[in-house]
């Protein structure tokens, strides 16, 4: 029985124009849903997975009976769907092709006592959850004696056994399930669950085995099992599953690697034109809301693969020169680019250039006199800095707004005795921030000595660490030499 139950709009999806309920029959449905215990009047819920989210697609009340009756004219797209009471322990079941079935069961045990007539797919759903209840009740406590005993060689490995016996019994079921009823969705959903089973590795011409033949193989077959062109997927907890394992967990986490298994995706994505759009969209929103600096590359990536070249029909006008103007924004200041250059005034009124600042490391900072957060964080760059000033760093501090007066006066009170510089054009700063993409303040910048960027829109604390970290690295690079 499961006890969370989220409902939580995708941005994404809303920017996008997605369709996620497109109606696929006019011949309507009738599912009826009783629950004894469900108290008449009960407000309960339709709903459906769809990638991460989980999606509200109608309500009915509970009638004397228990029932609880959702009709409607149109069917309702195929996949997995909730049905949510109002104490939110919900449970899953088939949304079949043919939509005109019934569920009876009880809220002490949704699993153990549900009965289904007129609906072949859900039959088989829930015989596969009562085997997989009674496969859990019995591996359960051997796990827990495994945990007692792992220390000792000869009971470990009898409990183990016990476990793996399991395990395959639970393996078969899958098998002979999906060899007697291959047309099935639940037969489709078992496959999308297989993993890949990793052959022997090949031997080396220096006679050694391939270390690295498991990891490749694994990665190439991740998706063997799933259907690409079938967006019945989409409406189950699986296949975003294994989206986000193959790119957080089978893909290095570096922007070129994570482009390259983007492209994978998408390609594969192009079977069925729902599954296309969900993961261009997806991934599109996940890499541009990225918390994890310089993935904003793959969204840049994708941008101009797919976007800027007319893959997105779906996307109207004015959102897409919205989402091509963000990434041509942000493609300047990506990881390892040469920052922009830009000229602005000191507090003498003397034309300085970022690139006039000779540094090991130059500390490009965007920052607000007025800002509240700027008044805390500005001091504790001042002395961040003149710790580690002695290491070849430098400041270039570039306020964003044009207060002379109240400007100089934090400086001198902060004892900022770096480069700080402002732009009294108004027209001139607009282009600035604009470049900069400074929509908040304060934004730090770390540069190297050829300005190019090393990181971007990190605290001050983060600072030091890098510096620290990019220091070390240069001294060890020395020593060798």
């Amino acid at each position: 029985m499961k006890h969370v139950f989220q409902t939580t709009c995708s941005a994404l999806l809303i920017l996008f124009g997605s369709v996620l309920f497109a109606n696929n029959s006019p011949q309507g449905c009738n599912i009826k849903i009783t629950s004894k215990g469900l108290k008449e009047g009960s407000m309960c819920l339709l709903a459906c997975y769809y990638g991460d989210k989980n999606y509200i697609k109608d309500s009915a009340k509970a009638n004397a009976k228990g029932e609880v009756i959702f009709a409607s004219l149109e069917k309702y797209p195929q996949g997995i769907y909730l049905f949510v009471p109002p104490n939110k322990k919900y449970f899953d079941f088939v949304m079949d092709e043919g939509q005109n079935f019934s569920l009876e069961t009880d809220t002490t045990d949704y699993i153990k006592h549900m009965k289904v007539k007129g609906s072949e797919e859900n039959s088989f759903f829930y015989d596969y959850q009562n085997f997989m209840s009674g496969k859990q009740k019995q591996i359960e406590p051997l796990r827990a004696q495994y945990q007692k005993v792992k220390n000792n060689k000869d009971s470990a490995k009898i409990v183990s056994d016990k476990i793996a016996a399991i395990d395959k019994e639970v393996i078969d079921y899958k098998l002979n399930f999906i060899k007697n009823n291959p047309k099935t969705f639940v037969s489709k959903i078992f496959r999308a669950m297989e993993e890949p089973i990793v052959p022997e590795a090949p031997i080396l011409p220096n006679g050694q085995k391939d270390s690295t033949f498991g990891y490749h193989y694994y990665k190439t077959h991740f998706f063997d099992n799933i259907d690409f062109s079938d967006d019945r997927l989409l409406r189950t907890p699986i296949f975003q599953n294994k989206i986000k394992q193959y790119l957080d967990k089978l893909t290095p986490q570096t922007p070129d690697s994570i482009s390259i298994s983007v492209d994978v995706l998408i390609e594969k994505g192009r079977a069925n034109q729902e599954v296309f759009k969900y993961l261009v969209n997806w991934l599109t929103y996940n890499y541009e809301s990225s918390q994890i600096m310089g993935m904003d590359a793959v969204f840049v990536h994708i941008v101009e693969r797919y976007h800027a070249k007319q893959q997105t029909p779906w996307v109207d006008s004015t959102q897409l020169y919205k989402v091509v103007n963000r990434a041509f924004t942000l493609k300047p200041l990506l990881i390892g680019k040469k920052t922009p250059a830009i000229t602005m005034q000191d507090t003498l009124g003397k034309e300085l250039s970022l690139y006039d600042v000779k540094a090991r490391y130059t500390i490009l900072v965007f920052w607000d006199h007025g800002c509240g957060h700027c008044k805390k964080e500005i001091p504790k760059l001042a002395e961040l800095y003149h710790k580690i000033k002695s290491k070849g760093v430098q400041v270039y501090a570039v306020e964003t707004e044009d207060n002379p007066k109240e400007w100089k006066k934090f400086i001198k009170d902060n004892n900022l005795d770096w480069n700080n510089v402002a732009q009294p054009d108004q027209y001139k700063r607009a282009v600035t921030k604009k470049i900069y993409d400074i929509y908040s303040t304060p934004v730090i910048y770390l540069l190297d000595e050829n300005k190019f960027i090393k990181a971007k829109r990190i605290d001050v604390e983060q600072l030091g660490n890098l510096i620290e970290m990019l220091e070390k690295e240069r001294l060890e690079k020395e020593k060798k030499k």
